[in-house]
């Protein structure tokens, strides 16, 4: 079954700090969440995705984990070691035992499903509980990247119109975009992961269409031609670069923006804020195509 994007992350190693970025972006940023397992988190959310702020909030709770299990605090401490910037990508899961069985048997999973609840805080101030299980995946050409699919058991208490809204006009996700030495190499790890068959090649690099948003993986040369930005290091292996964000109204985004003192170039039509102004991940807002 294909799978949509359900969530980015982005690991920062001072949350409040990159939080007053995206809001001074203009985006509406939720309250500050903790995790039992040491990470605090800060969520921007937009209609069936959002991007997840995150940092080590408490790392005497970062526990080394039992076999079979994945450490999210580990991770992200492990991540920020070497910089910020984006670490995992999700994608919706509507059976967490089931992808874990597909994963296993595509043999790009060696993980056990992983549940957990959280409170979550609502406009008003008032608490309600919000419930997860994971499943996840691994490409081994791509050891910064976490992957894994995000099943929700209480999606009325999560997705709320509230937070959706943002002051710089953005109305969803457009896509992700990896950068790797070799794109087509990670074809068929997306193909398995995504549940998406029709993997698009060119000349600079390969594109899947999910039911929410694009995943594109180009190489470093593509990248800087289409976005005119520098890509991150790939000494350790492919690495997630850019978040595409889709636009009703471009002039209200620059307003936004202007107002907030946040810096961007605009090229080939799309408004970019570069990674080193975004702790490390590459913003990229989409005007909507003419005709």
């Amino acid at each position: 079954m294909p799978r949509g994007l359900d969530h980015i992350v982005h690991a920062v190693r001072d949350l409040d700090a990159a939080a007053e970025f995206y809001s001074r972006a203009g985006f509406t940023v939720g309250a500050r969440n903790r995790h039992p397992w040491g990470t605090h988190n800060r969520i921007v959310q937009f209609p069936g995705f959002f991007i997840e702020l995150i940092t080590v909030g408490e790392p005497g709770l970062i526990l080394t984990p039992p076999r079979g299990s994945f450490s999210f605090g580990g991770f992200t401490r492990d991540f920020l070691a070497h910089g910020e910037g984006l670490s995992m990508l999700v994608l919706e899961g509507k059976g967490a035992a089931a992808d874990v069985a597909a994963f296993h048997q595509a043999g790009i999973g060696h993980f056990d499903k992983f549940d957990f609840e959280r409170d979550a805080m609502r406009p008003d101030g008032s608490t309600v509980k919000v419930g997860f299980s994971l499943a996840f995946a691994t490409d081994p050409e791509a050891p910064d990247i976490g992957y894994f699919t995000c099943q929700q058991h209480y999606p009325e208490n999560f997705w709320n119109p509230a937070f959706q809204a943002h002051a710089n006009g953005v109305a969803g996700i457009a896509g992700v975009t990896m950068v790797a030495e070799n794109p087509v190499d990670h074809g068929a790890f997306f193909q398995a992961f995504s549940g998406v068959s029709d993997v698009t090649s060119n000349s600079n690099g390969i594109a899947i269409k999910t039911p929410r948003g694009e995943i594109q993986v180009m190489d470093t040369a593509a990248y800087r031609r289409h976005f005119a930005v520098e890509p991150p290091a790939l000494t350790r292996g492919a690495r997630l670069a850019a978040i595409r964000l889709s636009l009703d109204n471009k002039a209200v985004l620059m307003s936004a923006l202007g107002k907030g003192g946040i810096a961007y170039a605009e090229h080939m039509g799309n408004v970019i804020i570069p990674c080193d102004a975004a702790f490390g991940a590459t913003l990229i807002f989409e005007a909507p195509k003419k005709g």
